[in-house]
């Protein structure tokens, strides 16, 4: 009842994201205008994210699950009969706000229920159900697509899962009630007072401060640690696209491409457990760190290979090493976002947490854009992997102090 959940939706969203482009085309879209529509979706989470924080201070984190569930029905439904971009983009948007909303809820249920001592562990199982999804997603897709000769197939396979999502949820024991959450201690608001000290998060009030008024408490950890944590975002939604480009770029074809990209991405996928391991056994520092060396230095170098005499070579050593320092990063924006929460009221926090971090992820695609327009692939390469060294150095700044290994 706490992954499998997790597990479903992402499986079903990640069958629908390679093919949106496909059905966008089909629709009368330009390659721009196709490419927008997957963009919808990203955009959606980054505006569901902070109201998702607010809907589950108030209804909970079930009751926000099987909203989430069922706005997505609606959200796939208009997808399926959309006969136009602009309405497929429009719900496209949709599904990206509800998956937000779940993402919040389960989230801030894993950090009010799990103890310190495991959190890591049970987070990077959680950080594994929603990579399930990007690592089966294309491969059920392609079968529904042999299957039935249609793209719109994933999106019928989508709203199925999303049913069984709801009913799971909705009807299926409710963990909130078998895992009570533990009353924080109550202090004086007051008493939160920057003394340059070691803490864990803002200091809990009595009353409800709302998301506005949680954010501003926790500007300091939010403006200082949430900037690394989107370095780290930064990182790894730039390796999805830097990884391809390169290949292209240096000669390779589309099936070395894939192949090279699929290895990295398998080992990505194999590791995530071991991040929390590493986190629980000897702190965040040595999976945050390591992880952001490992990316943002194999993008560094990847950049001065391009005329190597053996650029083929190098691309799939760094392709490698970026899929290891991916997975070695698994659950760790959703530990360390834990660990700095509020106790009272974590989901207004983690709203605004994951939205630094899902604008981390967002806007780096952009950026190499446009650094590679101006300047050269090479160029925009190394400066996404600057990027991750800087963040790197921000963890080793920032972890000790507002998230102390305990």
């Amino acid at each position: 009842m706490i992954y499998g959940p997790t597990a479903l939706y992402s499986v079903g969203q990640g069958a629908i994201v390679p093919l949106l482009p496909v059905i966008a085309a089909e629709s009368g879209a330009s390659l721009a205008q196709a490419a927008l529509v997957p963009a919808a979706l990203v955009v959606g989470q980054l505006c569901g994210n902070i109201p998702a924080g607010w809907l589950v201070d108030r209804i909970g984190e079930r009751l926000t699950m099987t909203t989430a569930a069922v706005g997505s029905i609606g959200g796939a439904a208009v997808m399926l009969l959309a006969g136009s971009v602009p309405l497929l983009a429009l719900a496209a948007l949709v599904v990206g706000f509800f998956a937000a909303a779940f993402a919040v809820a389960r989230h801030t249920f894993m950090t009010t229920r799990v103890p310190y001592t495991y959190r890591a562990r049970a987070l990077s199982l959680l950080g594994g159900s929603f990579r399930l999804g990007a690592f089966t997603g294309p491969f059920v897709a392609a079968a529904l697509l042999a299957a039935f000769g249609s793209e719109r197939a994933s999106i019928w396979f989508f709203g199925a899962v999303l049913v069984g999502v709801a009913l799971l949820v909705g009807l299926g024991p409710d963990p909130e009630a078998r895992l009570a959450r533990p009353a924080p201690p109550r202090q004086e608001a007051g008493m939160a007072e920057d003394t340059g000290e070691p803490v864990t998060g803002s200091i809990p009030t009595s009353e409800r401060a709302g998301v506005f008024r949680t954010m501003w408490q926790n500007r300091r950890v939010l403006s200082r640690l949430g900037a690394a944590a989107a370095s780290l975002a930064a990182v790894r939604g730039a390796r999805q696209t830097v990884l391809p480009l390169w290949g292209v770029s240096i000669g390779l074809d589309s099936s070395t491409i894939a192949l090279v990209v699929g290895v990295a991405g398998a080992l990505d996928f194999a590791l995530f457990y071991v991040s929390g391991q590493v986190m629980d056994r000897f702190g965040r520092i040595w999976a945050a760190v390591p992880s952001t060396l490992l990316m943002g230095g194999a993008l560094v170098a990847l950049a001065f290979t391009h005329d190597a005499p053996q650029a083929t070579l190098w691309f799939g050593v760094f392709a490698i090493v970026i899929g290891v320092g991916n997975g070695l990063s698994s659950g760790i924006l959703l530990t360390v976002g834990a660990d700095v929460a509020p106790k009272e009221e974590p989901a207004s926090f983690l709203g605004s947490w994951r939205t630094l971090t899902d604008a981390g992820g967002a806007a780096t695609p952009l950026l190499f854009s446009g650094l590679t327009a101006a300047f050269s692939l090479s160029v925009a390469t190394g400066a996404v992997g600057l990027i991750g060294l800087l963040g790197a150095l921000a963890f080793l700044r920032w972890l000790p102090r507002y998230a102390p290994d305990r």
